[in-house]
This record gives structure tokens, sequence and C-alpha cells, in this order.
């Protein structure tokens, strides 16, 4: 039997189609405009996460790793203010109390006035959020694959990575889709696998020097931002650059700006003052928006408008379908 779980409801909202066995429903109703999509796009690590799929029923299907074990989710729009979750596996019920954090309930945006640059698109995304997961070494481990590598290519490591070292995710999930593996397995991957990976032994160090400390870590989720992200950069190997990528994500940080992007500060400055600039010079920039700098970044990519013309050569994409 499935159980409905109502949560921040005025009122119940239908579940859509009834849920397989063993699944938890959450009914989740905001007061404020809310858009499922917008709000959980960033924990998408690439359009073939094996963590992350959007079906052609506009679902949103994601895995996670709690506590109490792994969880398979499926989140449905449903109205302008509401979403239906249904959870599988044994960490369904940990994860149905934390569906109000991951589609950004405490998310307060109260005062933000975007420049002028992204009021249409601040005006068209106004149920965008800014997720919290909770979950610190969902984002870390593939925010450290993301260092100082093409995108493209820190995803392909990333699914060759969960599809190897992962778990399948339990209940109806897509076909392919895994769970991310847990502290004590992403420390005993094999060097031989970060290398098949394309991992050089840097970024295979940093995370394997993580998954050793993971739960001091995860307490990070309790601490105030600040706090959080120098725990985070005790590590070696992690830098502004990964705490405020994890930051955004695991702890919903609308404030957290990715400083050291090869490309945002460029992206920046062309989108604010039609010029290019560096990190300083980006920081100056949001500076007034603060303490939402990184929602006015999430505005920009969102728009639509040109970026910076790019002054590096072109690398070819790989096809990373392939592997």
């Amino acid at each position: 039997m499935s159980t409905d779980v109502t949560v921040t409801a005025a009122h119940p909202t239908p579940a859509g189609p009834p849920p397989a066995d063993g699944a938890i429903v959450v009914r989740h109703r905001s007061s404020r405009p809310l858009d499922v999509a917008l709000t959980l796009a960033p924990l998408a690590r690439g359009p073939w996460d094996p963590a992350f799929r959007r079906t052609p029923d506009d679902a949103v299907w994601r895995t996670s790793l709690l506590a109490s074990g792994p969880v398979t989710q499926r989140v449905v729009q449903d109205g302008a203010r509401c979403a239906v979750v249904q959870l599988w596996g044994p960490g369904a019920r940990e994860a149905a109390d934390a569906v109000p954090a991951l589609l950004g309930e405490d998310d307060d945006a109260t005062g933000f006035a975007p420049p002028p640059q992204v009021r249409d698109a601040h005006r068209r995304a106004v149920g965008m959020r800014m997720p919290r997961t909770g979950r610190v070494m969902e984002s870390l481990v593939p925010s450290v694959l993301e260092q100082r590598v093409q995108t493209v290519t820190a995803h392909r490591a990333w699914r060759w990575l969960l599809q190897r070292h992962g778990t399948p995710a339990p209940g109806p999930a897509p076909a392919g889709m895994r769970v991310v593996p847990s502290a004590r397995a992403w420390a005993a991957v094999p060097v031989w696998d970060w290398h098949r990976a394309g991992v050089d032994p840097g970024r295979a160090r940093t995370v394997t020097a993580c998954a050793r400390v993971a739960g001091r870590l995860e307490e990070a989720t309790t601490m105030a931002p600040v706090e959080a992200r120098a725990r985070l950069e005790k590590v070696p190997g992690v830098g502004v650059w990964t705490s405020a990528e994890v930051a955004q994500r695991a702890f919903g940080d609308p404030d957290a700006v990715s400083v050291g992007d090869f490309h945002l500060a460029a992206a920046v400055g062309w989108a604010l003052t039609g010029e290019r600039t560096d990190d300083a010079g980006m920081l100056r920039l949001l500076a007034p928006y603060a303490p939402h700098r990184h929602r006015v970044v999430r505005l920009l990519s969102l728009r639509g408008h040109p970026r910076a013309p790019g002054r590096g050569p072109r690398l070819p994409v790989p096809d990373y379908r392939a592997f």
C-alpha cells in the first residue's frame, strides 16, 4: 500500500497516477509560486546523469543516498504552487520529511530587487527556488570532477563512475538510474577506475580525501553558510569554487558565487555591462545584490542573451553518450 503524506498543504491535491506498492506520496502545497523543473534543474549533472532524469511526461526523477538508505523520487508539477512527490526505497520516509527543503520552501527572496538586465527573466521564473538537498557528498564529488576540465568531460566521468560503483535505483525508476556510492565506496574506488573514467590523480585524491571525512562534511548542512564552506575548504583540493557549487545545491545558498569559474566572470560582466571582466570585477558587479548573488547568476543563465565572445581555442566536444 502507498502512504500519503501532506506537507504544507492547506488542501490535498490530486496524486496523479497511482504509485507502485510501497511508495510514499507527498503532496506539497506552497503559499507562493513553485516551478519544479527550474528549481531542481541545478541538481542534474549533464543530460545523461544516472541520478537525475526528466521524462516525457514532465516528471523529474532523482535518486539520493540518505542515512536511512537509498531513495528514488518522482516529482511532478501539480498547479502553479503544488507538487506531488512519490518516493521509493529505504530512505523514502526520511526523504519525505525533506521535500519542502528540496523544493526550496526555505528559500526567502524577500527584498530581492534584480538588476534591470534580468527583470524579464525574474518575472518569467517567478517559481524558481534555490533547492536544498542537505546531502554534501552528492554535490561535492561531481563538483570536484568538474574542476579544471570541460564540463562535458566531467559529466562523462560522473556517469561512468555511477554506472560502475553506484547501486540500482529503488522502485520503478527509469532504466539506467543509479544511486550515488556511499562515502566508503568512493574511498574504495581503485586507481584504474579513476583512470578509466578520465579523472586525473589530483581530483581522484580530492574525492578520496573528502570521502574519508564525509561524516564531518555532512555536518556542514547544520552550520551557517560561511562556517560550512570553511569546513569544506579544509580538505586539500576543495577551494572556493568547489565549496560554492556545493553550497548552491546542498545548502540552498542563494548568495554562493562560483568564483574561479573559467567562463562565469566574463559572462556576468558581458551581461551586466557589455564588457568582459575578471572575478574581482564580477564580485563588484554582484555586490549590490547580496545576499542573492547566485540568484542573479541563475537568472542571467535563463535570460537567453548572448554570452561574452570566447577567446580560447574551440575544443572538440565528445559524444559521451557512447561511453
